[in-house]
Formats: C-alpha cells, structure tokens, sequence
C-alpha cells in the first residue's frame, strides 16, 4: 500500500483527484442533498449528522421522507455517495504523502497520517451501505441496524474532522518552511 501511495506523488495526479473529489462533494452539498432534504420539512439526512442519530429520529426522518423522497435519497443521493468516499480516501491520503513527502518526514512514522483518511473513507462506505439498508427495509428496520450504523456515521465524522486537523498543521508547518526555512521540523 505504502508504495502505491509514494509511487503517485505527482502533484498534477494529486490535484485532479482533489478537484474531482470536490466537484462531487460540491454537486452533492448543492443538488442532490438538498433535493432529499426537500422532502424532509428540514430534518438533515443521516449523513449531514456528525454526532449521530438515535432510532426515533431515523423512523421520523424516513417517515417525513415519504416514498419520493426516501427513492430520492437511495436513487440520488446515495450513487454519489458510494463515489465520495473513494476519491475522498485517495485524494487526503496523496494530498497528506505529498506534504510529507516535502516536508522529507515520508519515510517517517508521520507516514501513517496517510492511511487516516482510507480509514474515514471505510466508514463512510460502511455508513452508506448501512443507509442503503434501512431505507430497502423500511418500515420494518431493524434497530441494532440503525445503531451499528450510527457508529459509522460517527466514526466517519471523527476521522474526517481529525483529518481536517491534521491537513490544517500539514499546511501551517509547509507554509511556515516555505517563509523561514528549516524553521518548524517535525520529527
């Protein structure tokens, strides 16, 4: 995994997913989470919920949802959602080699800063898939369902801030080198 990783550092390969990543992103904060929402009298969508749901609130929002709505986020929503997380793992992940790899920290431990945004990807898919699942079986969800895939949302919500986090410090060390070199070393 690791020399799949350093093997595409090119910072035009780590650019373009980026940009696709955020074009997706951006077409579902904008269209398709929206056009779900529409149908919910402003309840959020199971994964615009970052500190979780509890079971009332998943069989009043699929209630609220209604048939169109419930098929708009299964049939709309979702598809785009079982590509975010791909480009999202594989875009944090370079965009994290690539700043350590310049920061000369990527045959470090610091490397496995990498593999963080993966594991939010990981549970973003183990999210949707489980969103995926009580939406099909709707009315009769199963409660331990809805639970389990609270947890994803949670975790995929813990790994994405700590994954913004850990971006943040990447960018403010690099910025710093770049304006007082040798300054900041990370060890």
């Amino acid at each position: 995994m690791k020399a799949l990783i350093t093997g595409n550092l090119s910072g035009k390969k780590v650019l373009i997913i980026f940009l696709l990543t955020g074009i997706v992103y951006t077409i579902m904060l904008t269209i398709t989470i929206p056009k779900v929402m529409d149908y919910t009298g402003g309840m959020k969508v199971l994964d615009m919920m970052p500190t979780g749901y509890t079971v009332a609130y998943v069989f009043d929002l699929f209630e609220a949802l209604g048939n169109e709505g419930r098929h708009a986020y299964l049939y709309n929503q979702l598809p785009l959602d079982l590509v975010f997380p791909l480009l999202s793992g594989i875009s944090f992940c370079l965009i994290f080699a690539w700043f350590l790899n310049k920061l000369s920290k990527l045959y470090s431990r610091w490397f496995y800063l990498s593999y963080i945004p993966i594991f939010a990807g990981l549970f973003d898919y183990l999210e949707n898939f489980g969103i995926i699942i009580l939406l099909n079986t709707y009315p009769d969800i199963a409660v331990g369902l809805i639970k389990t895939t609270n947890v994803f949302s949670v975790l995929k919500s813990a790994l994405t801030t700590m994954q913004f986090v850990i971006l943040i410090i990447l960018l403010t060390i690099f910025g710093y080198n770049k304006l007082f070199p040798k300054r900041v070393q990370i060890n």
